[in-house]
């Protein structure tokens, strides 16, 4: 009986439960009008796509056993349970952007340097891709599929291209699938951050996590302003400031490399710096290249560039700094001839250079180079980012190569050498003074806080 009575009364208290009304919105209400930019983008979103990378990375095991490739040996090594260093894929993701209806493909020399095997999705279809060209000096690669009627990126001119500028970042972060995130322009012309040798970067506060490199970035009419590369994190994930090659950066090198598999740069011969406060006042300006040294036999000696001159226009284009000066020459032809306006001697002259092909060379930011690391100045910008005080006093590594004795040695791109043998570093040319010769020396390294000495 009570079993009955409960029920009845469950029952009653649930037909007794009030109803809720929703409100649905209604766009005759009068509610302002929903901000979006689907639209836009519509055709931006077809031009990005997926892309995979396969490597085969090969362990060479003749440094622990001879007999690993004998089955009857290795046996025993797998039945005790040693491990045996194997042959093994590396995987990894990025994006890329669609450049032609044909199958041309730009995306980060990065995503796909090394790569034994490209895969490109788009949509739910994969293709095989092939590696036409990639230049490792500004981080942009060209690759093709086999496909037709595709929909290629709407190139804006980068020079135009204003901070304050609503963008978005398209890609495949973490390998999720496509997603778009937004933001703005935080800077441009961004160089001195040390990612690759030509910099320009246009920089933004647009979420770019990886698996967004090689992605787009678009303005809000959805034309290509950049191609995403770079984030400046600690922690791996984003941080609000990412960088991304200019269009007319990706338009330069692309075109290079689908025609001639490479990309050739002009060389001027000279060695370059940025103007601190006491130089500023000396030339009277804070723009232009300062020429710290000239090479023999190089454009700029038979043009009669000095040291000591100040570069401030390339064929009446305005000249802001070192890096500057750096992109304009290497975005030029090889035998091209330029005019260079100089200030020297407080009086400004003009200067005719024929340039010829770099043959890897580059208008040296003050730079030094020695056993397989390269650095540059420790500059203000670089001091506050690696948290050092100003007085702080070293150069830091911008490159180490491959296989080199200072890779092998431990040495990393960020470190900061401020000492060599008893010589203390405080700018490039002590650094190059310090290690004349080829005798082993000692050197020391300050690196997150810490401070250690090895010998190179």
């Amino acid at each position: 009986m009570k079993k009955v009575l409960l029920l009845t009364l469950s029952v009653y208290i649930a037909l007794a439960a009030p109803k809720i009304a929703f409100q649905d919105y209604e766009s005759s209400t009068g509610s302002a009008p929903i901000i979006s930019y689907a639209s836009v983008l519509k055709d931006a979103r077809k031009s990005v796509v997926n892309i995979s990378t396969q490597k085969n990375v090969k362990v060479d095991q003749r440094g622990f056993s001879p007999f690993l490739n004998d089955p009857f040996f290795r046996q025993f090594f797998d039945n005790y349970g040693l491990s045996i260093p194997k042959d093994r894929i590396e995987r990894s993701l990025g994006s890329g952007v669609i450049i032609s209806k044909d199958g041309y493909v730009v995306t980060n020399n990065h995503v796909v340097e090394g790569a034994d095997k490209v895969i490109v999705t788009i949509g739910n279809d994969e293709f095989a891709a092939k590696i036409i060209g990639s230049d490792p000096r500004s981080d942009l690669a060209v690759i093709k599929i086999e496909a037709k009627n595709l929909t290629p990126a709407v190139f804006y001119d980068s020079d135009k291209v204003e901070v304050g500028d609503m963008v978005f970042a398209i890609g495949n972060p973490f390998g999720v699938g496509e997603t778009i995130t937004s933001g703005i322009v935080s800077a441009t012309n961004r160089s001195a951050v040390g990612i690759v040798e030509y910099e320009n970067f246009i920089q933004t506060d647009a979420a770019i996590n990886p698996g967004n490199s090689g992605g787009a970035l678009v303005n809000s009419t959805g034309a290509l302003v950049g191609i995403n590369s770079a984030i400046l994190t600690r922690s791996g994930a984003s941080h609000g400031v990412g960088f991304s090659i200019p269009s007319n950066m990706v338009k330069q090198v692309a075109s290079q490399l689908i025609e001639n598999g490479e990309v050739v740069r002009a060389w001027l011969g000279v060695s370059i710096g940025n103007l601190d406060e006491n130089l500023q006042e000396f030339y009277g300006r804070k723009d232009g290249a300062l020429v710290s040294g000239v090479e023999p036999n190089s454009p700029a000696e038979k043009a009669g560039v000095k040291r000591g001159d100040l570069i401030v226009k390339v064929d009446a284009k305005a000249i802001a700094n070192a890096s500057d000066l750096k992109n304009t020459i290497g975005s030029l032809p090889p035998q091209k001839t330029v005019k260079l306006e100089v200030i020297r001697d407080k009086k400004t002259i003009t200067l005719s250079a024929a340039l010829t092909k770099s043959d890897g060379k580059l208008p040296s930011e003050n730079s030094a180079e020695y056993k397989g690391l390269s650095v540059v100045p420790l500059t203000d910008e670089l001091r506050s980012r690696l948290g050092l005080q100003r007085d702080f006093k070293g150069v830091l590594v911008e490159k180490v190569a491959s296989n080199s004795q200072a890779e092998k040695l431990g040495i990393n791109v960020g470190d900061v050498i401020v000492q060599v043998e008893s010589v203390e570093i405080n700018g490039v040319e002590a650094f190059k003074k310090a290690t004349a010769g080829n005798n082993k020396k000692r050197i020391f390294i300050y690196r997150k806080g810490a401070m250690f000495m090895t010998a190179l």
